[in-house]
């Protein structure tokens, strides 16, 4: 089977839970309270004994001390659509010297496979959808460990490559998403029209969480000699020294991350980021607790 995730990062990720805050009310069993009541799995409270309820959800002990038939209610969990969107835009190659064959498209398809059997896991379904030049590739919400496995296939093919338009993508998306759907990012936030995409559905009233996906050099800039800079989506290219530069990069960098920040935060969006070389379970467990 094909797996972007190492057995350590396995092992860390066994006890992830996603959790949605505006999960209520769907049908089956999940790990996302709703408010309707019977025989779930969190206890809710007691009420008295009606014709029909069956023998095992009577509290034997608390009949025993009052004489009287009661039952035990309870939340009913419910499922929740995990839906796990991939920024697959050419800036999506960059890595670390450190490690050059873990792309931060790498550590985005590991951290999709992490979301993807946490929800295999509670019995929630997950859908998934990658963005790049090459057009949007799409897996229907849905569940089992063999949907998971086609998760896997498409992913493993996928090349960071060029940009994508932003306009032809929001409307298939928001008709997909459901109002108690929960929508992972998984993006640098340099592409403009992910960012407007997740913002967009964020303001519609739906879910959404943010992981951008950062290097350790863009972060730190601990570059010690002359490089020729180049952007990976416009070609353009810049010749300079790396201590010279340190300064100047780290300010912009900022700048245009506070940028990015503030827009994400204005349309309620949960974020966090990972830098390449972090345990995956990292942006995870600060999203979901």
């Amino acid at each position: 089977m094909i797996d972007f995730l190492a057995a350590d990062e396995r092992a860390r990720l066994k006890s992830l839970r996603l959790a949605s805050r505006r999960a209520q009310g769907a049908d089956g069993l999940g790990q996302h309270q709703s408010r309707s009541r019977g025989a779930g799995l969190e206890f809710a409270q007691y009420r008295a004994y009606e014709r029909g309820d069956e023998p095992r959800r009577v509290d034997w002990k608390l009949y025993g001390r009052s004489d009287k038939f009661f039952v035990r209610e309870a939340e009913r969990e419910s499922p929740v659509n995990a839906w796990i969107i991939i920024d697959a835009s050419a800036s999506m190659s960059q890595a670390d010297e450190a490690r050059p064959d873990h792309a931060r498209l790498d550590a985005a398809k590991g951290l999709a496979q992490a979301v993807a059997e946490a929800a295999l896991r509670q019995g929630d379904r997950f859908g998934w959808m990658t963005l790049s030049a090459a057009g949007v590739r799409f897996g229907p919400a849905s569940g089992g460990a063999r949907h998971r496995d086609r998760m896997l296939l498409d992913l493993e093919p996928l090349k960071a490559d060029g940009d994508f338009a932003g306009d032809d993508v929001v409307r298939p998306l928001l008709a997909r998403i459901g109002a108690r759907d929960l929508l992972v990012v998984l993006s640098d936030g340099f592409e403009a029209a992910l960012v407007e995409i997740a913002t967009k559905i964020a303001s519609a009233g739906r879910e959404v969480l943010f992981v951008e996906m950062l290097t350790a050099a863009e972060r730190d800039f601990d570059i010690k000699d002359g490089r020729r800079f180049i952007d990976p989506e416009t070609g353009r290219e810049l010749l300079g020294d790396g201590p010279a530069l340190k300064a100047t990069f780290l300010r912009r960098f900022g700048a245009a991350r506070a940028d990015l920040h503030a827009r994400l935060d204005a349309a309620g969006v949960v974020r966090t980021d990972h830098v390449l070389g972090e345990p995956l379970d990292r942006p995870l467990r600060r999203l979901f607790g």
